[in-house]
């Protein structure tokens, strides 16, 4: 077990259990549906020479941003989706999921002009065979970019969340002046913000709270390479960020070498807690969700940091993308903190 610092050993774990159920989140960015189809492989097809899956089993999940939803609802927020969906089937497939789930859907407008994005694997044997992935990824028109800005405004002025994340997969949602505009807005009224990046609009989330990329996120967006892979060259990272985009906190994820954190006063690097890694699926959106609610409760960048990175290790031992489960989560922090 990594080492635990004084401050952490004092936090009261089931508190803050007990207090993410008071927290209110709206998570902005792509939505998707994830569609699986397993079955199995018995012959290969006398029209290609590829194999035919006989298919015993489908499931359709929440994917990309509504999965960062999920996860927070999980763990007990009341949480609200903003996104845009198509005019189609999968789109009401995809609303229908988070009505159930029980996260509000008040700010999932509809386009007429994109399809909802949505990606079905098909799966034998574990083994993923092949992905069809049906998007659309130009950025919103300007029609329905001032209708979701403002339509989100108005939302984030009325109820005044505890924290805003955006969830970035580069599918059209978040151009600049969506993310800047909310951004600005959450800073003037108080709300917190995180983000998990991607590379299209990587340096355009000025003053947000939490800015959680991946390494090759960071590597592309900076137009680095990084040839050791210590605190001295990370804490670089972390200072060249902050030059760009003036945010408050960096938690930078190292896939197998677990993760990096920084903020005015500490940093540090900690190793990762995966066991038994079944699929990376999904991993990037826990670590988002649960970083920012411990950080949103606790102003700790430490714990923020280990938990998330217990968090997003625990889902890497199940297949899909799914979210954490609160029971397990809980008992995982009660063991090992």
């Amino acid at each position: 077990m990594s080492h635990i610092n004084k401050e952490e050993q004092q936090i009261d774990i089931e508190d803050i259990f007990e207090r993410f159920e008071g927290l209110k989140i709206v998570v902005v960015g792509d939505v998707m549906l994830d569609k699986y189809f397993w079955g199995a492989v018995e012959r290969i097809s006398p029209e290609a020479p590829v194999p035919v899956v006989k298919v015993n089993h489908k499931e359709a999940r929440l994917g990309g941003a509504a999965n960062v939803a999920l996860n927070c609802k999980h763990l007990g927020a009341h949480v609200t989706i903003a996104s845009v969906i198509g005019s189609d089937a999968d789109g009401k497939v995809l609303k229908k999921m988070l009505t159930e789930a029980g996260i509000g859907t008040e700010l999932l407008l509809k386009s007429e002009h994109r399809p909802t994005t949505t990606k079905s694997r098909i799966i034998s044997r574990n083994q993923q065979m092949i992905r069809l992935d049906e998007e659309v990824t130009e950025e919103l028109n300007i029609k329905e970019e001032h209708h979701f800005i403002d339509t989100t405004l108005r939302f984030l002025q009325i109820e005044k969340p505890h924290l805003v994340i955006f969830e970035d997969y580069n599918k059209g949602v978040l151009k600049e002046n969506v993310i800047q505009k909310i951004i600005m807005h959450c800073k003037n009224i108080g709300i917190t913000t995180a983000v998990d990046p991607k590379f299209n609009n990587f340096l355009s989330y000025k003053d947000v709270d939490i800015f959680k990329p991946n390494l090759k996120e960071v590597k592309e967006g900076l137009g680095i390479t990084i040839e050791v892979l210590n605190e001295k060259s990370l804490f670089e990272i972390h200072q060249q960020l902050q030059e760009a985009i003036h945010h408050k906190v960096t938690l930078l994820t190292l896939s197998e070498h677990g993760m990096y954190y920084h903020d005015e006063h500490q940093g540090a690097m900690i190793p990762t807690m995966v066991r038994s890694v079944a699929d990376v699926s999904g991993a990037g959106d826990t670590v988002i969700a649960v970083a920012a609610m411990v950080y949103e409760l606790t102003r700790d960048v430490s714990v923020m940091a280990r938990w998330s990175n217990l968090a997003g290790g625990l889902v890497c031992e199940e297949a899909g993308v799914i979210p954490i489960s609160r029971e397990v989560f809980l008992k995982e922090l009660q063991q090992q903190f």
